[in-house]
């Protein structure tokens, strides 16, 4: 499949006082057309980092170095006007906190009309009758209702909704949702990553799926990339990743998901020890400190994203000769 989105070594750092904290390093993934790939790790890792330097949406203080390709077309320092253009029309962003991503002052309406006109140049029927096209797409209750309605007068789940009619109103290429599901129950969670296929079939849109959560990227991913202190550490299908994990930090994420089938008091276990620093950059092995497999090589010299099967790649000595 053709790339849509090329990351090539991208690094994000941020300036914290007189020190400079490094959020992602030298990270390369693509997104093809009309997969979906799940971008995993823990609180940290620079998920959503990677993505908010594509698209130009980093603070103030934080500086992004690399290459981001759009189609082929360099975007990662490209003009704030070619910007406004690709973000909404062909590159949509879904935030964790539908409350931060929707203006509170503005109804649902006019917020979902904007966009309508902005980028499909529609009148103000128009873009009326999109915006009820949208929320009923979504299965928004009663969504000549809620056209009138400010975001804090809606649920976590229904502003979860709309932000997501809002990414999809101009049918973009690719949907980048951050967490989407996070602080919702169950029940809504499935309804939201059932939305999130549905509208991938139907508009063959690309979907990255940023979560901290393996068993929500895998009801809906096709791929997989695990991320650890700013670095991939490893790649594969969904499939791959789950039945053949080569990364102790995978295994040790799959071993504490829960299920029916385990005691959590005797089958889960926690993965020891806490994340590095960001402000320090580990000589070897990010994950050497927690790790049980852990020789001299991982603490002087950091392992290189290396294919075992296929595309099938992971970030580790211990698969090395």
């Amino acid at each position: 499949m053709n790339a849509l989105l090329e990351i090539r070594d991208l690094s994000v750092r941020f300036d914290v006082g007189d020190a400079e904290l490094t959020a992602v390093r030298e990270l390369s993934l693509d997104v093809a057309e009309g997969e979906c790939l799940g971008v995993v790790g823990e609180s940290g890792a620079g998920k959503s980092q990677t993505f908010l330097a594509a698209l130009g949406l980093l603070a103030e203080n934080a500086r992004a170095e690399g290459s981001v390709l759009y189609r082929g077309r360099e975007i990662l320092k490209a003009p704030r006007r070619e910007l406004d253009t690709l973000r909404g029309r062909r590159i949509a962003m879904v935030f964790q906190d539908p409350l931060s991503g929707l203006t509170s002052t503005l109804r649902i309406g006019r917020q979902l009309e904007e966009s309508a006109r902005r980028h499909l140049g529609m009148n103000a029927r128009q873009a009326r009758g999109k915006a009820l096209e949208m929320l009923e797409t979504v299965r928004l209750p009663d969504p000549e209702h809620c056209l009138d309605l400010y975001p804090f007068e809606l649920s976590g789940g229904m502003r979860q909704r709309v932000m997501i009619a809002l990414g999809m109103i101009c049918r973009p290429d690719l949907l980048i949702a951050d967490e989407p599901t996070t602080a919702l129950d169950v029940t809504i969670q499935a309804q939201i990553l059932g939305l999130l296929a549905e509208l991938r079939r139907d508009a063959n849109t690309s979907v990255v799926l940023i979560t901290h959560d393996l068993a929500v990227a895998a009801g809906l991913c096709d791929r997989i990339l695990i991320m650890y202190n700013g670095r991939p550490v490893e790649s594969g299908t969904t499939r791959e990743v789950f039945t053949a994990p080569k990364h102790p930090y995978t295994k040790g994420l799959l071993a504490s998901l829960p299920s029916l089938a385990t005691d959590p008091a005797i089958d889960l276990t926690a993965i020891p020890g806490q994340p590095p620093d960001a402000l320090v950059t580990p000589r070897g092995c990010a994950f050497a400190e927690r790790c049980e497999h852990v020789m001299d090589r991982c603490i002087s010299e950091r392992p290189l994203l290396g294919g075992t099967r296929g595309r099938h790649a992971a970030a580790c000595h211990l698969l090395s000769p």
